[in-house]
């Protein structure tokens, strides 16, 4: 049903848990019967340093955030914000239609925990500039 690659992901994901210290988290799903994801970033100079996930979900969710993960680190935010569903399916293989979803929230949870990137972002400048009146 799933492939090797898929159950190897979902066996020994390597950027499962959370990450002290991010500076970016995105959370999506959860409702609707949805799988829950939060991807934890640390962002250096627009340079995603590390990312780490935690899921409430099936094998096909773990596997997805792990790859998703590993695609994006090392990248600027405006690259991984172009990592895309079918950079995963070329790492994983065939995923089962009924599964489809997990790769739309994966790719929704980078592009949420970038944004509150740069949410945080402009909050600390703000801050910086009231500070400096």
């Amino acid at each position: 049903m799933y492939t090797k690659t898929i159950m190897d992901k979902f066996q020994n994901p390597k950027n499962a848990g959370a990450l002290h210290g991010a500076n970016a988290v995105g959370e999506v799903g959860g409702n609707n019967g949805n799988d829950l994801m939060k991807l934890y970033l640390i962002i250096n100079n627009s340079r995603i340093e590390n990312a780490k996930f935690k899921t409430f979900g099936c094998a096909v969710s773990i596997a997805v955030l792990d790859v998703f993960c590993d695609l994006i680190k090392g990248k600027n935010v405006e690259d991984a914000m172009k990592v895309s569903q079918a950079d995963v399916i070329k790492i994983l293989g065939e995923i089962p239609n009924h599964k489809r979803n997990c790769l739309v929230l994966g790719e929704e949870c980078v592009k949420v925990a970038i944004q509150d990137y740069f949410i945080r972002q402009e909050k600390d400048a703000k801050r910086a500039m009231k500070k400096a009146r």
